[in-house]
């Protein structure tokens, strides 16, 4: 390696301490130095037939496309085009025979008391105008009720589907309003404060975060659908997202490499522990209309491998948060005292890594909470008891990603914070081997070349 001009700090002192401290000190916030070509050499050792490996893995189970199938026209399986609301009218809901009341006048039932308040309500008569595909142009009528969780506005964007075997005045229906505009402004927004703030490793991690969803959507969904294992396929489509994720985000250097070791250790305990109580607990991953019509559709795919797909691709995001902070810490504190070594930087690492092991953890339930939470609220509703919500396939499905997912972050931290502390102690002897008397020397002794001036370059 070449040497390092070491620069005075603005106080005086130098790059590695002053005589007030007895050990040398770099205090520089950038990059951290290059490590030995001997170690760099076994890194790559590892990490060159993994990326090969990754590479061979996309070439064999590249899907080259979703294979196609006849439309169902349930659910999210129907042919969409967009339509525009043209005119909206008040009407009263008899007049349209919106809904019924029971033949025998029973109120006592919630379907009763339904249909009496939307015989006593006011309906909204929408005009649509289809405004793509073959029928564009073409107008159609849609009643909405009082009570409809979705009212329609004159001029809004919606999405209607279309079902060619129906009644010619019913193949159109409203399924969804467009919001491709107010969430093209939010990304715009987003992208906007990523590249402000990050500036260009900001618009690196753009570009990466571009890279992992055209992984997903040609590679990782259609080999699934392909009928390729979808434990394998996540695991070679995740490892590809991590390795093009950190080092286009944090460059080429020893550093991230070993927070991408770290990343790829704690993949596979996820792996083999999502594998183990996936199978110990008989989830199918068959829990919902979603999963029931992919199931129908394509019944050669693993259900449950596809929900252990999941729980890896769902853990990477964050395992990447939690690799690349302990990688960095640990750097940080070898730059900070270069005479530690690796059980003094493991320990200091670990101390910031259960801080960042608490939030992270954290972080991870509420998110997982919060996405239930209607599930919850059902649950709740129906005053079941916690062990009869936990118990139900529906829960258990989130309890088990939520503690895999948790159990691998957990991991993560004295991984790769073992990891880090031996590879970036493991460079010291190279400032040993020069033989300067103060490098690694008796306290007196830095003192002593400290009052000097202290030394100007790093040993080769």
């Amino acid at each position: 390696m070449t040497s390092s001009q070491q620069t005075p700090e603005p106080d005086g002192h130098d790059g590695h301490g002053s005589a007030g401290h007895g050990h040398g000190h770099t205090h520089s916030h950038g990059p951290a130095a290059p490590v030995s070509r001997h170690l760099r050499k076994v890194i790559a050792a590892v990490l060159i037939p993994f990326a090969t490996a990754v590479v061979v893995g996309l070439a064999v189970l590249w899907p080259g496309g979703a294979p196609a199938h006849e439309r169902t026209g349930v659910g999210f399986d129907r042919q969409t085009e967009q339509g525009k609301v043209v005119s909206v009218e008040r009407i009263d809901c008899k007049d349209v025979n919106a809904a019924q009341v029971p033949p025998t006048g029973d109120t006592s039932t919630p379907e009763g008391r339904e249909a009496v308040a939307a015989q006593q309500g006011e309906c909204e008569k929408a005009t649509i105008e289809v405004t793509t595909g073959n029928d564009k142009g073409r107008t159609f009528v849609e009643i909405v009720q009082p009570d409809a969780p979705r009212q329609l506005d004159e001029g809004q964007g919606v999405v209607v589907a279309y079902a060619p075997d129906a009644p010619r005045d019913l193949q159109y229906s409203v399924t969804d309003v467009d919001r491709k505009v107010p969430l093209t402004v939010l990304a715009l927004i987003f992208a906007l404060a990523v590249v402000l703030v990050g500036r260009m490793r900001g618009l690196m991690a753009l570009i990466s975060l571009a890279i992992s969803f055209l992984i997903l959507t040609f590679f990782i969904l259609p080999a699934i659908l392909q009928g390729s294992n979808p434990l394998v396929v996540a695991v070679v489509g995740s490892s590809a997202i991590m390795l093009i994720a950190l080092y286009m985000c944090h460059g080429l250097s020893a550093r991230t490499s070993v927070a991408v070791l770290g990343t790829l250790i704690s993949l596979l305990l996820i792996g083999l522990l999502g594998s183990l109580f996936i199978g110990w607990a008989s989830l199918s991953g068959n829990t919902d209309d979603n999963t029931g019509l992919i199931h129908g559709l394509y019944p050669r795919i693993d259900m449950s491998g596809l929900l252990l797909a999941g729980i890896i691709i769902g853990s990477l995001g964050v395992l990447d948060d939690v690799t690349v902070t302990q990688t960095s810490a640990v750097w940080e504190l070898h730059q900070a005292d270069p005479r530690m070594g690796p059980r003094a930087l493991y320990r200091a690492g670990i101390r910031i890594g259960r801080d960042h092991i608490a939030s992270v953890v954290n972080t991870l339930v509420l998110a997982y909470a919060g996405a239930a939470l209607p599930l919850l609220l059902l649950f709740s509703i129906a005053q079941s008891s916690v062990g009869t919500v936990a118990n139900s396939e529906l829960v258990a499905e989130e309890i088990v990603r939520t503690l895999v997912g948790s159990i691998g972050l957990v991991a993560s931290v004295p991984v790769t914070t073992a990891l880090a502390a031996l590879v970036v102690s493991a460079d010291r002897p190279a400032s040993a081997s020069a033989g300067a008397p103060g490098s690694a020397g008796p306290l007196g002794s830095s003192e002593k070349r400290s009052s000097k001036g202290g030394r100007r370059r790093r040993a080769k």
